[in-house]
């Protein structure tokens, strides 16, 4: 099936255009001090017409799971017993109007703002093009009761019609290192 633009898309955002949707799909958590935690997430990235994509991003784990992803007895269901929290975050996804020298000409540069609950502020900046969006920020502003997280990577990939994407993190003094992924599908 072609690909068309969603209606009422701002050119200026046309090179996020394949992101635009909901997302919903599975992962894991697992980072320095934490144990591995698989999760369910939805994702949605929209628009109101403004050069802009919004996005929110639920990630939940189950109460009461193992750390291997086993389902609690009683429980069926791909979903099933994914009731608490892990994080919420929203923001903004803008084409940056700026070419800096070297940068491809299948490449545009990419300024996203992420807020998340628990008190974090980042700007992330990167390229996309291809199916493909590169990010990165040491630019992250908490809360005091915020988790101390002090530089970020992630990258977002379209592949074969999934929205696959990791992350790394620098925080509670660690150096830089995996944190998490997800592969997502178009709902």
């Amino acid at each position: 099936m072609p690909f068309a633009f969603p209606d009422g898309l701002a050119p200026e955002v046309y090179p996020l255009a394949w992101l635009v949707g909901r997302w919903a799909g599975t992962g894991v958590v697992k980072y320095e001090g934490i144990d591995e935690t698989p999760f369910v997430q939805e994702l949605v990235f929209d628009h109101d017409g403004g050069p802009y994509l919004r996005f929110e991003s639920t990630l939940r784990v189950r109460s009461g799971a193992a750390a291997d992803g086993e389902v609690p007895d009683g429980e069926a269901g791909d979903d099933a017993g994914f009731d608490t929290v892990w994080s919420t975050e929203t923001g903004y996804w803008r084409i940056s109007s700026e070419r800096p020298e070297g940068l491809p000409d299948d490449k545009h540069v990419v300024e996203v703002l992420v807020t998340d609950a628990s008190g974090r502020l980042s700007l992330f900046l990167g390229a996309v093009g291809d199916g493909r969006v590169d990010l990165a920020t040491d630019f992250v502003a908490r809360t005091s009761t915020a988790a101390e997280v002090t530089a970020a990577k992630r990258l977002y990939g379209n592949v074969e019609g999934r929205l696959l994407w990791v992350e790394e993190l620098a925080a509670f003094g660690h150096p830089m290192g995996s944190y998490a992924s997800g592969e997502l599908d178009r709902l």
